[in-house]
C-alpha cells in the first residue's frame, strides 16, 4: 500500500531477463492460458531465483485486442520432497515490483514456508519490468524530475509549484500510453493473478499480500471467491476506504485520510519518541532523558528546520524521512534517531549521492500514482488540498502534511480505470482469510485491519502487539507459527489471538535468558530446535505460550492463547 516498497523497491537495482510464453492468453473466463517458461534470473540480487514472462490481455473483456507482459519470479521450495504448493506474494505499493520485493524479503518468510512452497511474485501490470507506465524517455530524466519535487509543499509558493509539477506529469503520462493508464487497476491485476494461478496448476490460490497487496488479495477474494485457498492479508488497506468516498455529509477526503494513515503515523511516532526517551543515549541517540523531553526535543527540531534547513535537509524532507523510517522497527527506528540527532547537532546526514548518471533502473515513482489515481476517489481541485492539510495536521501533527499532499497528483490525473472493482467485499469464499495487523502501523493503522476483517465474509484477525508496517517486515515468530499452521493445515488462530514482535524497539538482540522461576510465567522452549531459535522475551508484551519445538503450535496451546 501506501507505500511500503513503492519508493524503496523502485530505487533498488534489479534486472529481469525472462523467457516469453505464448502470445495468446485468455481472460479469467476464456479458454486460453498463460504458460510460464522458467530460467535462472540474471539480476545481481536474484541469485537462486527463476524468472519468466507472462503475456496477458490488456483488457480482460477483450482478450483478443492487446496483450501486456508480466515479469514473474519464483524461488523453488528448499525441500522439494516435502513440497506443498505454490504461494503467491505481493510486496505492496501500489507500484511495488515483486521481482525486487521477493528477493529483498525472501529470508523473512518463515523457514517452514520456504522449505515447503514455491514462492512466486511478479511485477503487476504498469509496474517495474512488466509493461509499465513510464512517463519519461529515460531513467535519468525521471530521476531528475523526481529530485526536483519536494515530498510535500510548505507555503503558497511551493504549493503552486507542486501542483504545477504534477499537472505536468499527468500530461506527460497521458501522451505516452493513454490506453494502458485505464487498465492497471487492482481488479485488472487480480484477473492477472487468476491467470498466473492457473499457470501453476493450483486448484486454489494460496497468497500472502502485504500493505497494498492486502487490497489486491481482498479484490481477488471477491472476484474469484470459489478459488480462494489460504490468503494472508498483512498490514491492511481497508477496501471500502480505498475504493469509495466517505459517508454522506463528510467533507471530501483524500484516500490516505480516509484510511487514517496520518493517524497511524502519528500514533507510531509517539511510540518511537516514548521508547527513545525511556532508554539511554547509548541505545537511542536522540533520547533527551525521558518521553516528554524527547517529544519536546523533536518538536523543537522541526521548528528550527522550518526556519533554516541543515544542508539539503528541509523541514519537509525530515518529516518525510521520519515517516518512512517508522515502517521497519529494526533498523529503521535507530536510523531515524541517528538522522534526527545529526540534524539537532547541525550535521546533515550523508546523502548517497544525486542521480547525475543514468540510474540503474527506471525509478517508476509515477507508477504508484497511476494505479491509485485511476481507481481511488480524490478531490479533483488542487485548491482542496491546503484545507485537507490543515485538517490532517490538526489531527496528526506534522506527518499529516505528507499524507494530505500525497494524493494531490490525482487532482489532474487524466485516466479513470475502465473496470474497477468497488465491492461488495463480503462474498463467501471457499476458505476463510487470515488478516494480520500491528497495533501501531504507520501506514495501514490497526483500525484498517479490523475493518478489513469485518468487511470480508469469513476472516479472522490476528493482532500483532507491536510497531511498524506489516508483520513480515517486522518479524514475529509468534505470527510466523500461526501463519505456517494456517497455510499448511488451514487452521485459523483462535478468536482474539495476539502476538508480539521478536525484538522490542532499540534492542538489537535479546540476551540469552537465565533459568526463570516457575512463577515468572515466561514461556520456555521444549524439544529440539527446528529453524531459527525463538527468543525468550522477558517482560515484553503478551506472548502466547505456544513456544514449542518447530513452528506449529499444538492445538492446546492455541486454545490457551485464545483465552488470554
Amino acid at each position: 500500500m501506501p507505500l511500503r516498497g513503492a519508493v524503496a523497491a523502485a530505487a533498488a537495482s534489479v534486472m529481469l531477463l525472462g523467457t516469453t510464453g505464448p502470445a495468446s492468453a485468455g481472460g479469467p473466463g476464456g479458454d486460453a492460458g498463460v504458460v510460464l517458461r522458467w530460467k535462472p534470473c540474471e539480476g545481481e540480487t536474484q541469485t537462486g531465483f527463476e524468472c519468466a514472462v507472462a503475456n496477458v490481455p490488456l483488457d480482460h473483456a477483450r482478450p483478443e485486442h492487446r496483450t501486456v507482459e508480466l515479469a514473474v519470479i519464483r524461488h523453488r521450495a528448499a525441500k522439494p520432497a516435502g513440497r506443498a504448493r505454490t504461494l503467491f506474494f505481493n510486496p505492496g505499493g501500489p507500484g511495488g515490483p515483486g521481482t525486487v520485493g521477493l528477493p529483498e524479503l525472501y529470508e523473512k518468510f518463515p523457514r517452514a514456508l520456504r522449505d515447503r512452497y514455491d514462492i512466486v511474485s511478479w511485477d503487476p501490470r504498469g509496474v517495474g519490468e512488466s509493461t509499465a507506465v513510464r512517463c519519461f524517455t529515460t531513467a535519468r530524466e525521471a530521476a531528475a524530475w523526481q529530485a526536483a519535487v519536494p515530498p510535500f509543499p510548505v507555503g503558497e509558493r511551493e504549493q503552486r509549484a507542486f501542483t504545477a509539477a504534477y499537472a505536468d506529469l499527468a500530461r506527460r503520462c497521458e501522451r505516452r500510453d493513454p490506453e494502458l493508464l485505464r487498465h492497471i487497476s487492482t481488479a485488472d491485476t487480480a484477473r492477472d493473478l487468476e491467470l498466473l494461478r492457473r499457470a501453476t496448476g493450483q486448484e486454489r490460490l494460496d497468497y500472502w499480500g502485504i500493505s497494498y497487496g492486502t487490497l489486491l488479495g481482498a479484490t481477488y477474494a471477491n472476484l474469484f471467491p470459489e478459488r480462494v485457498g489460504r490468503l494472508v492479508l498483512d498490514g491492511n488497506v481497508d477496501p471500502q476506504a480505498w475504493m469509495n468516498r466517505g459517508a454522506t455529509g463528510e467533507p471530501e477526503l483524500n484516500t490516505f485520510l480516509r484510511l487514517g494513515s496520518h493517524l497511524g503515523s502519528a500514533e507510531t511516532l509517539e511510540q518511537f519518541l516514548d521508547h527513545c526517551g525511556r532508554v539511554p543515549v547509548t541505545e537511542c541517540v536522540f533520547s533527551a532523558g525521558g518521553p516528554a523531553a524527547t517529544r519536546a526535543k523533536y518538536r523543537s527540531l522541526l521548528r528550527r528546520l522550518e526556519k533554516r534547513p541543515v544542508g539539503g535537509w528541509t523541514y519537509a524532507r525530515t518529516v518525510s524521512e521520519v515517516r518512512g523510517g517508522l515502517y521497519t522497527v529494526h533498523p529503521g527506528w535507530a536510523g531515524i534517531a541517528d538522522t534526527l540527532q545529526g540534524l539537532w547537532d547541525g550535521r546533515a546526514p550523508v546523502d548517497p549521492g544525486t542521480a547525475v548518471a543514468e540510474p540503474a533502473r527506471y525509478p517508476g515513482s509515477e507508477q504508484s500514482i497511476a494505479v491509485l489515481c485511476a481507481e481511488s476517489p480524490n478531490p479533483r481541485s488542487p485548491e482542496r488540498y491546503p484545507a485537507l492539510e490543515r485538517r490532517a495536521v490538526a489531527e496528526a501533527g506534522a506527518l499529516g502534511s505528507w499524507w494530505a499532499w500525497a494524493n494531490e497528483p490525482c487532482a489532474g490525473w487524466p485516466a479513470r480505470a475502465a473496470r474497477p472493482y468497488t465491492g461488495p467485499w463480503n462474498r463467501p469464499t471457499a476458505h476463510p482469510v487470515l488478516v494480520v495487523n500491528s497495533t501501531y502501523d504507520p501506514s495501514t493503522p490497526y483500525r484498517s485491519g479490523r475493518a478489513t476483517a469485518a468487511e470480508l465474509a469469513n476472516a479472522r484477525l490476528l493482532t500483532l502487539d507491536g510497531y511498524g508496517h506489516t508483520a513480515l517486515d517486522n518479524p514475529s515468530a509468534c505470527v510466523g507459527r500461526y501463519v505456517v499452521r494456517y497455510f499448511l493445515t488451514g487452521t485459523l488462530p483462535p478468536a482474539g489471538a495476539r502476538c508480539t514482535q521478536d525484538l522490542p524497539p532499540f534492542v538489537e538482540r535479546v540476551p540469552e535468558p537465565t533459568a526463570p522461576s516457575a512463577s515468572a510465567g515466561t514461556p520456555t522452549r521444549t524439544g529440539p530446535p527446528v529453524g531459527p531459535a525463538v527468543p525468550v522475551l522477558p517482560a515484553y508484551g503478551v506472548w502466547p505460550p505456544e513456544v514449542v519445538s518447530g513452528l506449529l503450535p499444538p492445538p492446546h496451546a492455541a486454545a490457551e492463547a485464545g483465552r488470554r
